[in-house]
């Protein structure tokens, strides 16, 4: 179950708190609706017990908030608003991701879109889906990991009445099978529907807290709808007729040509009409809004159930039958959503428990349960970050244009001349601050955190891409194994281009080939290094290619300023000084090797690197920390 308790959100300058001291309970096995017109404060109370925004209060999912949760996202299935994905993935692609940093087994993705029916589309990708697909897939992205709890915020918004039904099959099932269901919505009919309890929030403060069929008693009123041209005319003479029969009748005009009639019904209205020879475009039974007032007046206190959660449960009532989706064509074009909806007078009830019920509805399978959950392992973000860079053409693409470019700069430089042989096979002009490999390498790493802040996969449960060290040593891992195969592949590329154009005598192996290409590695892996750190940092992919940029514009001259001027140094070379300085003997000729490192970090550029990424590092843990602890 869920308990929420004093849920109230920071002030907004002179305006009240959204949401203020908000408690109520949504137990296992039951629905529980949200329900208050926009602006009451639902969105607002769900990412308050989410803890996706700030405030006081706490929400406890089965006797624990999110935080103690180890893992969350096995506890708390969310679907909040659109899907969160990279618009150029393929839904199954998406949910193979998501399996990945949940520690789910991959076949979990095709068990659930089987389940929300989304089999055949499951190569399309996430931007081409409608808006009936892509809260299929929100559903999917819930269901994945097999929660006990589902928080819905205003599922069916924008959904067709097909659509829709579905939906709350789903949720409805869900429920049936011991979890436990909470829903926002704006339609108190909906509300009554679908829900078996509904708490009704109005400006930012709970109104009423009661079963689904005292909801509907005391807020929903049946009501005739009439549509006339006449209606002044027609609004007259029922008022006429109620007075002379001494019956309360109520008509309140709503505008144009609508009518809507209390206390009479469809006969009634239309045998009126007929005598008097007024035309009548639309007479249709529905259920209104009395307001949100309307339930807390009635029962006079809120009402909170504290024991047990079936106790007061509505009995099963016997079928009835489901109404025709209303015409949308045939609806007038001033026909609000409130209008185009009819219901039958009865007040609304969920049949679904009674097993004639169920028959008339389509039939709706969850995915089955997760049965084994593994144990959190160090490839765990390994994997997602795999699948995360590779689900989409971005990478490749970013490759392809690296190479390509690399080639036609190096056949221009040879063409040229005059350009030493590792900066030929490097396409690194001296005019340039980067190679393009290293820029196409800084951009493969800025793209690694920039795409988690701008398509928070991660974010659904959480609000922020969360700063795990296990997921930035997933990145940098990918990301320098991506900078390496670039690195790679562009001096392979040049140097066969350059053969095929101008021969051998331009691909000559230089003698010092040894430093020059761990210089090299390195000099690529620590612009993806610096590209994941800064994007982590900054939030932007932008902003990590900049940090890339700006390693060789600001902090190289900012170390050669620094080694400039006189210094006292010795005529003995390091190799002999790191062995003499220190007591134990390096095995195998470690310190030649501790020595070419040494002289590499000491060069400008790799200084420079190494101090930059220090820098972001250090800033990354820092942000990390404070979040945390905020």
């Amino acid at each position: 179950m869920i308990q929420a308790i004093g849920l109230t959100s920071s002030p907004r300058k002179e305006l009240p708190p959204a949401v203020d001291d908000v408690s109520f309970e949504a137990h296992a096995g039951r629905v529980t609706a949200l329900l208050g017109a926009p602006g009451a404060g639902k969105t607002t109370a769900l990412k308050l017990m989410l803890e996706l925004q700030r405030g006081r209060g706490v929400a406890y999912f089965r006797g624990r908030p999110l935080h103690r949760i180890p893992h969350p996202a096995h506890e708390v299935g969310v679907l909040l608003g659109d899907v969160p994905g990279h618009p150029a993935r393929s839904a199954r692609g998406h949910l193979r991701m998501l399996c990945a940093a949940s520690g789910v087994p991959a076949r979990r993705a095709d068990e659930v879109l089987e389940a929300v029916g989304l089999v055949s589309l499951r190569d399309e990708r996430l931007g081409t889906l409608s808006r009936g697909m892509d809260r299929r897939l929100g559903l999917a992205c819930a269901l994945l990991t097999d929660p006990h709890t589902l928080v819905l915020d205003d599922p069916a918004r924008g959904l067709s009445v097909g659509e829709s039904r579905w939906l709350h099959d789903m949720m409805r099932e869900h429920a049936a099978q011991g979890g436990t269901v909470l829903c926002s919505t704006a339609d108190p009919k909906e509300a009554a529907r679908i829900a078996d309890h509904v708490v009704t929030l109005e400006g930012g403060r709970v109104v009423a807290d009661q079963e689904a069929a005292d909801f509907a008693r005391t807020r929903l009123r049946p009501r005739v709808a009439v549509r006339s041209p006449h209606a002044v005319r027609l609004s007259a003479l029922l008022a006429q007729e109620a007075r002379s029969t001494r019956r309360s009748v109520e008509v309140v005009r709503e505008g144009g040509n609508r009518l809507c009639v209390y206390g009479s019904t469809c006969a009634e209205v239309g045998e009126t009409a007929f005598r008097h020879g007024i035309v009548v475009h639309q007479l249709a039974d529905e259920i209104g809004d009395m307001g949100p007032a309307a339930g807390a007046a009635t029962e006079g206190r809120l009402t909170r159930p504290l024991g047990d959660p079936q106790k007061g449960r509505r009995p099963p009532l016997a079928p009835a039958a489901e109404p025709a989706a209303p015409d949308e064509s045939a609806a007038p074009p001033e026909a609000t959503p409130d209008e185009a909806e009819t219901h039958t007078t009865a007040a609304p009830q969920r049949t679904t428990s009674h097993p004639a019920a169920r028959a008339t509805r389509p039939h709706v399978t969850l995915p089955p349960p997760v049965l084994v959950r593994p144990a959190p392992r160090p490839l765990r973000p390994v994997r997602y970050e795999i699948r995360r860079a590779t689900g989409v053409a971005t990478g490749y693409v970013v490759g392809a244009c690296v190479l390509l470019v690399s080639a036609l700069t190096a056949v221009v430089l040879a063409r040229i001349g005059h350009t030493p042989q590792p900066r030929l096979l490097a396409a690194w002009p001296a005019e340039l601050p980067l190679p393009p490999a290293a820029l196409g390498a800084g951009l493969l790493g800025a793209l690694a955190f920039g795409d988690e802040f701008r398509h928070p996969a991660l974010a659904a449960d959480r609000g922020t891409v969360p700063r795990r060290l296990g997921l930035l040593t997933a990145k940098l891992l990918v990301a320098s194994a991506a900078a390496l195969v670039l690195a790679v592949l562009t001096i392979g590329c040049d140097a066969e281009l350059l053969y095929l154009v101008y021969g051998s005598e331009m691909v000559t192996v230089p003698a010092d080939w040894l430093p020059l290409t761990a210089g090299w590695l390195a000099l690529v892996t620590g612009c993806a290094w610096a590209g994941v750190l800064a994007a982590g940092v900054f939030r932007s992919t932008t902003a990590g290619l900049a940090a890339v940029v700006a390693v060789p514009l600001l902090v190289v001259p900012l170390v050669h300023k620094l080694m400039e001027g006189p210094s006292a140094r010795t005529q003995e070379p390091l190799s002999q000084r790191l062995r003499d300085g220190l007591p134990l003997r390096w095995p195998f000729g470690g310190e030649q090797h501790l020595e070419a490192v040494l002289r590499l970090v000491a060069q400008p550029v790799g200084g420079a690197m190494a101090l930059s990424v220090v820098a972001l590092l250090g800033a990354y843990v820092f942000t990390g920390l404070r979040s945390g602890v905020r």
